[in-house]
Formats: structure tokens, sequence, C-alpha cells
């Protein structure tokens, strides 16, 4: 018995953080509004549509975002506000599917093959989300509905704002074809440069390149890369996703150079990472370094332990492994981050720790 075509919808609030902000001071409707601190080493957290056609974007700097759009009106961002409207919003999907991803606050994919709720279709079901979402929280969402993951991720941003549209089945190859890969949820900017390189600028041009080809540019990607350009997209929504790192990073009020300065920086964020790992009863065995220098230019380093981290001094001490063989450094650096990846919650690492510390007595 052949199985049942996939109904995915990809939610997507408009603007989220900005909105939210617009809905709650109506002083601020109509204006260029961007949620971040408007200060030298400033970033914009999100935009609203109005500064978006001025051309700010969220990870912009502030300065870079107020030379765009000189009557630009910075709000600090207030996440815990975010977070309780995003619970509504969930607790809105709960209603037609127990099958959700979140992907961040503001965004998730729902599985509604089998609804909860008997509708007509999946448009159908997304029409009432948004409807809902509106009525219940004053802002509004953009819906994308096809038969997987990637081609509702796409369909979401087709009729943005307050917008929604469907890719049916038999229709996602050809609508992928025209699209520039640079626009694939999936392929970042620098996989989308050597894309370029090689020729390959729209999902048609994806489409011409052999499995072998793709593999042997882009490793275990080209399966995925290979299906896409084809409309095909196996991937389940994953409910209770496992998060994959756990990361911290600082942008300072002043570019630092000094390895002293470095090294506190470490310190701090190594127990920021760790203090979040304790709450979550995960640890991990990678760890990444970030640095970004005051000309904008990043790299990272990153190395795999035997065992996972026990605690944020062995954290902070991999940072500065990291970080030695850079030393000194050609530039000031203006962010730094760290990141604990590979994480595994088969052990508890506060009951490891303890462990351990009590051993050393």
């Amino acid at each position: 018995m052949s199985q049942p075509v996939r109904r995915i919808i990809h939610i997507d609030m408009d603007a989220f953080y900005a909105s939210v902000e617009q809905r709650d001071n109506p002083s601020l409707r109509g204006l260029p509004v961007a949620v971040g601190r408007s200060q030298e080493r400033g970033v914009v957290a999100a935009a609203s549509y109005e500064a978006r056609t001025f051309g700010v974007r969220s990870a912009m700097p502030s300065v870079v975002a107020k030379r765009k759009c000189p009557a630009l009106v910075f709000v600090p961002p207030r996440f815990e506000v975010y977070r309780a409207v995003s619970q509504q919003i969930h607790a809105i999907f709960a209603r037609y599917t127990p099958l959700i991803q979140p992907l961040s606050l503001d965004e998730a994919y729902l599985d509604v093959t089998a609804p909860l709720l008997p509708r007509p279709s999946a448009t159908a079901i997304a029409q009432e989300i948004r409807v809902a979402i509106l009525a219940e929280t004053g802002l509004t969402a953009s819906a994308g509905i096809s038969y997987n993951k990637f081609l509702a991720k796409l369909a979401s941003d087709y009729r943005k704002p307050n917008g929604q549209y469907v890719i049916p089945p038999g229709a996602g190859e050809a609508f992928v074809a025209a699209l520039p890969v640079s626009s694939f949820h999936g392929i970042g900017p620098a996989t989308a440069a050597r894309m370029t390189a090689l020729g390959i600028y729209t999902g048609a041009d994806l489409r011409t390149q052999p499995l072998a080809v793709l593999s042997r540019h882009f490793g275990k990607a080209a399966s995925f890369y290979y299906g896409i350009a084809r409309g095909v997209d196996e991937r389940p929504v994953e409910v209770d996703r496992p998060r994959k790192s756990l990361g911290k990073e600082t942008t300072f009020g002043r570019d630092i150079r000094a390895e002293a300065d470095l090294h506190t920086a470490l310190q701090t964020l190594a127990e920021n990472v760790w203090a979040a790992c304790t709450k979550r009863q995960i640890s991990g065995r990678t760890v990444t370094l970030k640095l970004k220098y005051d000309d904008f230019t990043q790299l990272t380093r990153s190395t795999s332990l035997t065992s996972l981290v026990r605690g944020a001094p062995q954290l902070a001490e991999t940072g500065r492994f990291l970080l030695a063989p850079l030393l000194p450094l050609p530039r000031s650096v203006r962010l730094l981050g760290l990141t604990l990846s590979a994480l595994d919650d088969t052990q508890n690492p506060t009951i490891e720790t303890q462990l351990s510390l009590l051993a050393d007595l």
C-alpha cells in the first residue's frame, strides 16, 4: 500500500520581534523599527518591513543600519515577551497536529497529513491558523504549503508578508528550476558561491549535475542538493528535534587584542555555555572558537575531544588551546564566540563533574 502524500505547512511570523514592538507601542506603527541597540557595537536583531525598504536587515551592525536609514528607531529586545507570544502561537499549532518542529521562536514546520481536526486541505488549515494567530496575538504570519519541508519553506517566502502559497504535488521540480540556488534553504552564502564557481546558478542548473559530481564537491550534502533540485525532500517533521550545539558569543564595546583580555572573555563565555549545558543536563565533545576581526572577517577553529567536556574550566582551557596558534593576532577582535557540539545527554555532566571533584579530594 502506497504512503499518502505528505501535507506540510511552514509557518513564518512576519518581522516577528519588530511586529511585537509595534503591536505593544502604537507610536511605532508605520515607522522603520530595529530591535537592537543603537551603539557602536550594536547589532540589529530584527527589522520592521518599513526598515527593510531601506535595506536594513537582521544581523547588520547598528551603525550600518543607521547609515542606511537615518530615521531608524531602535528599541531594546524583550525576549521574555517574544517567548511568551511564541508559546501562544505554538498552542494554536497544537490544535491541528502534534507533529510540530520549531525552527525558532517565530517559525515552525507542521505535518498535517493526519490532522486532529477534520479539514478539507492543508491550505484550509494554514488559513485557519493564520486567522487564529492574528485574532489571538494581533500579529500576522505567512504560510507555505507543500508535500515536503523544503518546498513548504520556499513557499512561505513567496507571498510575504501576511500571505500563503501552495506548491502542489508534481509542481515542485518546475517551481525550483527558475529559482537561484542562493535562495534555497540549506544552501548558505559560502556554498552558493562554490556552486556559482561551478556554473550552478539556478535549480535547473543544479539538476543537470550528476550525483557523483556533486558528491566530489559537496560531500555528504550532495544527496540533499540532488534531491531538492528535483523537488524531492524526504526529511520528516521532527518533533522534539535534538539540539545540535550550545554556544555563546559576545561583541565587545571596544576591539580587543591583548591575550589576557581574550582569555578573560573566553572564561566568561565558557561559564555561560556550561550554565546552559547544566540546565539541559547535556555535554559535548567538540569545541569551536569563533573570531570576528575589526574588519568583519571571520574565522573558526574546532577540536574534538575523546570524552565529554566536564566543566567550564575544561571548556575555557580548550578555547585557549584553539586560540594559541592564532597569537599574536594580526588584527583586533570585535566578537568572540565559543560553541560546544557533538552533544550527548546519556551522561549527566553535572553529576559527572561532582563525582570527579569528589575523587580529587
